[in-house]
């Protein structure tokens, strides 16, 4: 048997258009300016979409920042869409020590009756805005170091200049591929909705079924003494 020996396949935004357009009933050489211009926008919708329909892991990454003394609010970069796990460190090198906190929502937030009392934060709220913040309780007292967070970033923006490729996976490609085919056909070949919908939605779940973590879950009862 003989076999490429390469693992490189990650075809371009153009090349995916293409593909796109054809599973549309288009032809290569019949499109147009304007095609293009709606299957770059189309490209950023799906992007949007993805970002939008659960963790996507290959966006999952660790950001670090410093923490200060009775400060409790600290900027977060705009292109992150959720904080998934944090934990706050004191200490470094071999003595650093992490101790996971939790989130909380606006609500439980706004709850606490001392929002300035200084300790070990225990706790975060993500605040969705615009320009997003991350607010820790108690705050922070000068002996932890860094709040340190796994986030879910947004997909990178879909461009054709320069042969760009899309920032999806391999895993990801027919999905992406079917994905934008539905939005465009949306446009120019309402016709192919209906076969094109189904099948967009199944590339997508056969992806979304193999985007997770392979880790055990333990679940106990917690058994305690009960007294009358």
């Amino acid at each position: 048997m003989t076999t490429s020996g390469t693992y490189n396949f990650n075809p371009s935004l153009g090349e995916i258009t293409l593909y796109a357009f054809n599973l549309c009933g288009l032809r290569n050489t019949s499109l147009l300016q304007e095609h293009m211009e709606s299957a770059r926008m189309a490209a950023n919708m799906v992007a949007a979409s993805f970002s939008n329909r659960g963790v996507n892991l290959w966006q999952v990454d660790l950001v670090t920042t410093p923490l200060v003394q009775g400060v409790s609010t600290y900027a977060v970069d705009p292109s992150t869409v959720m904080i998934l796990d944090g934990y706050v460190t004191t200490g470094s090198g071999t003595t650093a020590i992490d101790r996971i906190i939790m989130p909380v929502s606006r609500t439980e937030y706004a709850s606490y009756p001392n929002k300035t009392q200084q300790g070990w934060p225990t706790t975060f709220w993500f605040d969705r805005l615009l320009a997003p913040t991350v607010t820790l309780w108690p705050v922070p007292d000068g002996n932890e170091v860094s709040f340190s967070y796994y986030r879910l970033r947004q997909i990178q923006d879909a461009n054709f200049t320069s042969g760009q490729t899309v920032d999806v996976p391999y895993l990801w490609m027919e999905a992406f591929a079917y994905a934008l085919a539905f939005r465009l056909a949306l446009i120019w070949s309402p016709d192919k909705v209906p076969m094109l919908k189904p099948i967009a939605d199944e590339a997508y779940n056969i992806a979304a079924e193999q985007n997770v973590e392979n880790a055990a879950t333990y679940i106990s009862p917690q058994i305690q003494g009960y007294y009358r």
